[in-house]
């Protein structure tokens, strides 16, 4: 949620387990395990982290709009933050938001919602978002500063 914290791997003959210890994100795994295994516990670790903190917020959200989220879909995505069905009443959040600030996360939460109630982006999309987050431009241009994902580049 948008903290820095040092990633530390520990062997240990014990099933493989991810532990946010003060600082620290820690992987217990076994030994000789590949980094791709290694990645892919960190990163359904941070999947399930987002649904835990997006499930409140969805609630919190539901009430406040009168309206109901039938799906969360938690996934990576690598353009978009998040997207909305209006038909299924579902919306989508990029795996990434488990990295960038609570407010962010709460920003894209409420942007997906408001297209329950208004699919573009229109005027009345606006004045929802306006209504709802008198401060979502300054939360969406904070977000939008950000990368969206890590990547690693070899040369």
């Amino acid at each position: 949620m948008g903290k820095r914290y040092l990633l530390r791997s520990l062997e240990k003959d014990a099933p493989p387990t991810v532990e946010l210890k003060h600082n620290q994100i820690v992987l217990h795994v076994r030994s000789g395990t590949r980094p791709d295994k290694k990645q892919a516990m960190l990163d359904a670790w941070c999947r399930a982290e987002l649904r835990k903190t997006a499930m409140p917020l969805i609630a919190k959200w539901e009430q406040l709009m009168g309206v109901k989220v039938a799906r969360l879909f938690v996934q990576q995505m690598k353009t978009k933050w998040g997207s909305c069905n209006p038909n299924s009443a579902s919306i989508r959040l990029n795996t990434d938001l488990a990295k960038k600030p609570s407010e962010c996360l709460e920003y894209i939460v409420v942007h997906e919602m408001a297209h329950l109630l208004e699919p573009t982006h229109n005027s009345r999309f606006t004045a929802l978002m306006d209504h709802f987050i008198p401060e979502w431009r300054f939360r969406r241009d904070a977000l939008n500063r950000l990368p969206v994902r890590h990547e690693s580049w070899g040369y």
